[in-house]
C-alpha cells in the first residue's frame, strides 16, 4: 500500500528578485516590488511530502519526527530571519524567487531521504501564493 505523509514548517526570511546584468528599468519592470534594493521580507510556509510504502513493521511510510528534524536542521536552521540573498550561499548565484527557493530545499532534503520515497514540496510564499516542486522529471 502507497501512502503520503507530510511536515509542515515556516521560515521568515528577506529576499531581492534582482539581476545585475539587467538595467534598473528592466529590473523594475520584470521584478516590480520585490525588487526593492532594500529588501523585503515573507513569512514562508513549507509542506514536505513523502510518498512511498507503508511499512508493514511500523506502519510508517516515514517517521514524521525524523522528517521534523531534518527540516529543522537543512532548512529552518539555514533560512529562517536571514537575508536570502546575502546570507545564503545558495542564493549567491541564484536570484531567491519562490520557484527557486523550493527547488533548493528539495535539494537539501533529498540526499537524506531512502530512495524509494518520493518527495514534494509545496512552498507558501503568501497564503495565496506558492509553488510546488517534484524534483526534475526522469522520462
Amino acid at each position: 500500500m502507497i501512502a503520503t505523509v507530510g511536515r509542515k514548517a515556516h521560515f521568515n526570511a528577506a529576499h531581492r528578485l534582482y539581476r545585475p546584468d539587467w538595467s534598473d528599468a528592466r529590473n523594475e519592470s520584470v521584478f516590480g516590488k520585490c525588487n526593492n534594493p532594500n529588501y523585503h521580507g515573507h513569512n514562508y510556509e513549507l509542506i514536505a511530502e513523502l510518498t512511498g510504502p507503508i511499512d508493514p513493521e511500523t506502519g510508517y511510510v516515514f517517521d514524521i519526527k525524523h522528517l521534523s528534524d531534518l527540516i529543522e536542521r537543512e532548512v529552518e536552521a539555514r533560512f529562517d530571519h536571514k537575508n536570502l540573498n546575502l546570507d545564503c550561499p545558495e542564493f549567491a548565484q541564484l536570484i531567491p524567487s519562490a520557484e527557486h527557493i523550493a527547488q533548493v530545499i528539495w535539494n537539501l532534503l533529498r540526499p537524506h531521504l531512502p530512495i524509494n520515497l518520493q518527495l514534494k514540496i509545496t512552498l507558501y510564499e503568501t497564503p495565496r501564493n506558492f509553488v510546488v516542486y517534484k524534483g526534475e522529471q526522469t522520462h
